[in-house]
């Protein structure tokens, strides 16, 4: 038996299993919140939530990892349909108490098949849905994946949404208005995509990069 081309895959293999190795030593994102708002194909996006969930997933800042809210000393599973949408927030945005904000980064639903926890994913904002949640606002920026490839919707603006995908935005408000309970949140509207950019770079504190084009 020739014994040679056994000897030659000793090294590949070497190699390979050295590749791995240092996949798996590679480091991951910590600071996921300081990521910037911006990107050249639109907005960052972090998902916490991925679509099709109902345990409320959420970063934790000073432990940098993802776990799962408490709610009385226990996870919160929410309590309804899961997750219509991958949810998470916008890095580099502050809701300041100050001026009206939750002292929580922007909110984001992302309409799409389900992506894991610490997704990073660039998006374009198409609408805004505003709440007032036990008497607070409470503002989603609703967004579709900047890649055509990974739209599950040809919603490209907020009229395509309104108009031709009317069904889905009624699922995604009525969700949010009962999601945690009947009477918890209050309907207050929706606006199109450039006020939802405009509601971006209201709490944006990493402005960078250019996000001109996107959320028309």
């Amino acid at each position: 038996m020739n014994k040679k081309p056994i000897f030659f895959l000793i090294p590949v293999l070497a190699l390979l299993l050295a590749t791995g190795c240092q996949d798996a030593a590679a480091p991951t994102i910590k600071d996921y919140e300081n990521l910037p708002t911006y990107v050249e194909q639109g907005i960052n996006v972090v998902v916490e939530i991925p679509a099709g969930t109902n345990h409320k997933i959420e970063f934790d800042k000073e432990k940098k990892e993802f776990v799962v809210d408490q709610r009385n000393g226990k996870d919160r599973i929410i309590d309804f349909l899961p997750y219509p949408g991958n949810y998470g927030f916008i890095p580099s945005t502050y809701m300041d108490p100050a001026i009206g904000g939750d002292g929580d980064a922007l909110d984001v639903l992302v309409i799409g098949e389900s992506l894991p926890t610490g997704t990073v994913l660039a998006v374009k904002p198409i609408a805004m849905l505003m709440l007032l949640d036990e008497g607070e606002e409470d503002t989603k920026i609703i967004a579709v994946p900047a890649d055509p490839k990974l739209r599950v919707m040809k919603a490209d603006d907020f009229q395509d949404f309104s108009i031709t995908y009317d069904g889905a935005k009624h699922i995604i408000e009525n969700w949010f208005l009962y999601y945690d309970g009947l009477g918890t949140a209050e309907f207050k509207g929706w606006k199109d995509g450039h006020n939802a950019m405009k509601e971006i770079e209201k709490w944006a504190v990493n402005t960078d990069s250019d996000a001109s084009g996107a959320g028309n």
